[in-house]
């Protein structure tokens, strides 16, 4: 109800076309012999009533002499080689009981009783043109028999009064007017009669009901002889004659009142001059033996028309009586007063025949049958060589009129037939083409409105047989029908015309899909059936004309998507489902054609819903990144490294980011499709250069270069000076502190060293590590994923069958990321935040007084920092890193300590001492973290250097002489020959000789001072105090 409301409501975008049985059919089929001002069909038919009779008066039954009764006879009729709708000669008396008219135009016999026509009594029947007033030499003499005078046959006279339906007082006045009409004269022909004329002059008012249906009646007669004479007179008139401008005035007059027709009237008088002077008229001006008041067109043939419906019963006006034969020879009486022929007899008939089929609420299919056969006899006149321009002029107008009426209903089948109707479109089909057939080959200058609309080709023009213009014609009407049906269901849709938006497109669209598979399948099922008897591929056709308009519709509906929607999918899916099965009713429908379809199948531009549904995703995805690059781009300017909270120690931006990441991934999995491998690769390679983009941000903290104090220049120790030993024996007189004991006192209340910065690099090792945490699930998400499916061309290979991570290369990021932030992080802390009880004053002055005690204690403190903020699966390589650089500030203390520091080989026990220390705290902290060999593996180049620091000057000086010859390819140094300067590697070993000479250059003794004077000439260094 809803649907057809919706409909009803949007009623200006439908064609209105009426199903067959529906009575308003003929609202839409127009007349082809066009409308004459002032006179109806009830004018025509009691003007063709008068004529008929006037024609057949002395045949029996019309009140000829002779005193005839017609029975039913058994006697068939044999054909003559006339025409099957043509009048022809009764072989006998009395009505056949078969009809041979009816036999050759396929219409069924009514099979009623002999005396289902029989007039009740004689002479008193009021049905019986014999009744009370009647003239008696007019009357029928009938035979005597006591049964005759009870029951008779109807004669044809009271067939023809009773199917027109014409009332017995018309008829008496009828039968009276010729009565004495033809008095002394009965042999007159009746188109030497002007009827109306006769009419006029002989019928009084007083035999009327009342003046008015006088009034009436005499305007009819006198509009039929105004039509005859001066609007459609079958011999062309001259505007300025006189006689019409007369007869014209006349007319006029009788609008308002009627004209007295007395003997002494002068306008009688001067009607009847008029009257005859215009009827009797010859085309060369010449005498003429007939006159000629109804023979023009379309008078004549409006006339025809109304005289040739009444062989269809009045009891049921879908059936033809069986009469007819007798009928249609009485009317041929009345050509010579119509100016009929019988080309044009055909071709009223067949209109006759069509019109009611149209008008009855084309239920009787017989009569579609019947137009058609009469078509046949049309065609063959209309290849007479000798036709007249009026026949070309109704040929065209007829035929036109029937195709119109037929391609409306044709070009929207699904709307005009149903599964109960569908024969008569097979009916109405060979009726089009043969009506276009005639009108394209036998009427000149025939342009069809297809044509002129150019949807269909002229046949002429392309070479076509019957058949291919048939098969074009039907080919035209498949893709018409279904574009139409189409339209409604589209309109039925949106029956309000108000824009959809948003999902309610997309439902309407999906809804759409479901009922062109519907359509589709009825267009199979019950019209292709009949249309394949003219097109080979109708159902092809009409499937490739739904999957277009649907088409049309979905390019729509893409063109305004630009975004990925879950209701997108489903459009596209049933899409796609329905273009499967247009396909295959393509593919079965052409499959015996000689191309197997192929031309068909070029029409169906493809949907191409998996490429566009790939599409889509992409951009999805591209959409995806790019919310995500502006919360790396966010990150970026916003995030300030402090923790989340005590329990999320990381930054916010890595949580907004995995979220993000996870939902993107959760939301792509919700995409009802299944996904190829390929497009889960560009999601996640996406992904991957997001995580490795913002990996990168937070590895950018500099490097650890930028806390290692610069090396100072290499010198000599200079022994012990003047003032130094003054100023120690002067501290000891007074009790002043040594600067160096000073250090050391300052060295045993350490205070806490780690500085926010540093704080805030741990807090990146956490992110880091949240971040490396969250891949798993990320991972296990994509990889378990039912959804997935192997695309043939991977652009990776298999990761389910490798279990390789779709995030290797962020993890392989995130672990040189670690690796170096922790670094950093490390060296921060050991050279910066602790540089003052470490680097800063470890050993400074002397070993003894300078221990690592204070420097272990604030390390502690540090560690413990370190651990209660980094992550527990982060913390061991943090204190790794800071491990690293704790002995790396130890080697620089002992190898770059600058002119501050000085040793002697009685200083390696406190300095092997003060190492073991340092080596246990790591060994120590937290709860093994880190393991002891690994402390020792990493401590084994200080131990090395330790080593160096307890050999003798002299076993210093030899191993270096044979390290950095060796280093530098000399060999063996000849006499004369100096030891070449070993560069600064940084990389420090006990075999290096650059090592070997830091500690010859920090050894304070006269051997090492000598040695390196004379082989390097190194300055002495200058005394800080």
């Amino acid at each position: 109800m809803i649907h057809r409301h919706l409909r009803l409501s949007n009623t200006n975008l439908h064609t209105d076309n009426p199903k067959p049985g529906s009575h308003s059919g003929h609202m839409d089929l127009s007349s082809p012999f066009g409308k004459l001002d002032g006179l109806d069909r009830d004018d025509f038919r009691e003007a063709a009533y008068e004529i008929f009779f006037t024609a057949c008066r002395s045949s029996p039954g019309f009140g000829g002499r002779s005193a005839i009764t017609y029975y039913n006879s058994s006697e068939g009729v044999d054909g003559n080689g006339s025409s099957p709708g043509s009048p022809m000669k009764p072989p006998g008396v009395g009505m056949a009981v078969t009809s041979r008219v009816k036999r050759a135009l396929g219409l069924r016999m009514l099979k009623r009783t002999p005396s289902s026509r029989r007039s009740s009594s004689c002479g008193v029947n009021p049905s019986s043109p014999s009744g009370a007033g009647s003239s008696p030499r007019m009357s029928l003499t009938l035979p005597a028999s006591p049964v005759a005078r009870l029951r008779r046959p109807m004669t044809s006279a009271e067939i023809m009064r009773q199917q027109m339906r014409v009332t017995e007082q018309s008829d008496n006045r009828l039968r009276k007017t010729l009565m004495r009409t033809l008095v002394g004269q009965m042999g007159r022909r009746a188109e030497t009669i002007i009827l109306p004329l006769e009419l006029l002059r002989h019928l009084k008012p007083s035999e009327f009901n009342d003046a008015h249906e006088y009034h009436i009646w005499q305007k009819r007669q006198l509009k039929i002889l105004e039509a005859g004479l001066l609007l459609h007179p079958s011999i062309p008139l001259e505007k300025s004659d006189a006689v019409a401008a007369k007869f014209r005035d006349i007319i006029n007059s009788c609008e308002t009142k009627a004209v007295d027709t007395g003997k002494n009237s002068e306008a009688m008088k001067t009607l009847c001059n008029c009257i005859v002077s215009l009827a009797w008229r010859s085309p060369d001006g010449g005498t003429t033996d007939v006159c000629h008041w109804a023979d023009g067109y379309p008078l004549n043939v409006q006339i025809y028309v109304a005289l040739l419906c009444s062989v269809f019963d009045i009891k049921d006006e879908t059936l033809v009586v069986d009469e007819v034969d007798e009928l249609l020879e009485l009317m041929k009486k009345t050509w010579s007063t119509l100016g009929i022929n019988r080309s044009i007899h055909n071709l009223c008939f067949t209109w006759v025949l069509f019109e009611q089929y149209v008008v009855t609420g084309q239920v009787e299919q017989d009569l579609l049958g019947a137009s058609h056969a009469m078509l046949t006899e049309v065609a063959a006149d209309a290849k007479n060589v000798n036709r007249e321009a009026i026949y070309i002029k109704m040929l065209s107008n007829v035929l036109t009129a029937m195709k119109k009426w037929s391609d409306k209903r044709l070009l929207d089948y699904h709307e005009s037939f149903d599964r109960g109707t569908v024969g008569i479109m097979e009916s109405i089909l060979p009726l089009v083409f043969s009506a276009t057939k005639i009108l394209e080959e036998d009427v000149p200058c025939y342009v069809s409105v297809d044509q002129e609309k150019g949807d269909v080709s002229a046949n002429q023009e392309k070479g076509e047989t019957g058949d291919e213009a048939m098969g074009n014609r039907v080919d035209y009407y498949i893709r018409a029908s279904l574009r139409n049906a189409f339209a409604k269901m589209l309109v039925d849709k949106n029956g309000s015309g108000t824009a959809l938006e948003g999902q309610e497109v997309s439902k309407m669209l999906i809804k759409l899909a479901r009922e062109t598979e519907e359509l589709a399948s009825k267009e199979k099922d019950l019209f292709s059936r009949v249309l394949k008897k003219w097109h080979s591929i109708s159902a092809g056709v009409a499937a490739v004309t739904l999957h277009n308009c649907y088409g049309k519709l979905l390019k729509q509906y893409l063109t305004g998507t630009s975004m990925l929607q879950n209701e997108t999918v489903l459009v596209l899916q049933r899409a796609g489902k329905l273009e499967k099965l247009l396909v295959q009713m393509v593919v079965e429908d052409s499959a015996e054609c000689e191309d197997g379809g192929k031309a068909i199948v070029r029409e169906m531009v493809p949907y191409e819903v998996d490429s566009i549904i790939v599409k889509l995703m992409k951009q999805w995805v591209q959409e995806k990144l790019k919310q995500g690059k502006e919360i790396y781009q966010r990150a970026k300017e916003t995030e300030t490294w402090n923790p989340k909270s005590k329990t999320e120690p990381y930054a916010h931006s890595a949580e907004e980011l995995i979220k993000f990441a996870k939902e993107a991934v959760k939301n792509f999995f919700e995409i009802p499709i299944n996904i190829s491998e390929n497009l889960v690769y560009d999601l996640t390679e996406g992904l991957e250069h997001l995580f490795r983009d913002y990996i990168t941000f937070i590895a950018s903290c500099g490097s650890k270069q930028s806390y290692i104090p610069t090396l100072p220049p290499l010198t000599r120790c200079s022994l012990d000076s003047k003032f130094r030993k003054l100023w120690k024996r002067a501290a000891c007189n007074v009790g002043i502190d040594d600067p160096d004991n000073n250090l050391g006192s300052e060295g045993n209340n350490p205070r806490p060293s780690t500085s926010r910065g540093t704080q805030r690099l741990y807090i990146r090792l956490n992110t880091l590590h949240y971040i490396q945490s969250q891949l798993h699930p990320l991972d296990k998400t994509l990889t378990l994923s039912p959804k997935v499916t192997p695309s043939p061309k991977s652009r990776f290979g298999n990761r389910r069958q490798l279990n390789s991570s779709y995030f290797e290369h962020s993890r392989s990021a995130i672990q040189a990321a670690f690796q170096h932030v922790a670094e950093v992080a490390a060296y921060r802390l050991i050279f910066l935040d602790s540089n003052s009880v470490f680097y800063g004053s470890l050993y400074v002055g002397d070993v003894i007084n300078s221990r690592i005690r204070p420097a272990l204690r604030i390390l502690k403190q540090n560690l413990t920092l370190l651990c209660a903020i980094v992550t527990d699966r982060a913390q061991p390589q943090a204190l790794k890193e800071v491990m690293k650089a704790s002995f790396e500030a130890y080697l620089m203390v002992l190898l770059a300590g600058g002119s501050s520091r000085t040793f002697s080989r009685f200083d390696h026990p406190m300095i092997e001492e003060d190492f073991d220390n340092l080596k246990r705290v790591f060994c120590t902290c937290g709860e093994g973290l880190l393991v002891e060999d690994m402390v020792e593996k990493e401590a084994e180049t200080v131990e090395g250097v330790v080593t160096l620091m307890g050999q003798s000057t002299e076993q210093l000086i030899e191993d270096f002489s044979i390290v950095a010859c060796e280093a530098s390819g000399i060999g063996v140094v000849g006499t004369g020959q100096k030891l070449p300067m070993p560069p600064t590697t940084g990389k420090w070993n006990r075999l290096d000789p650059n090592t070997i000479l830091r500690v010859l250059c920090h050894r304070n003794d006269q051997a090492a001072n000598h040695f390196l004077k004379r082989t390097f000439q190194l300055a002495k260094r200058r005394d800080s105090r």
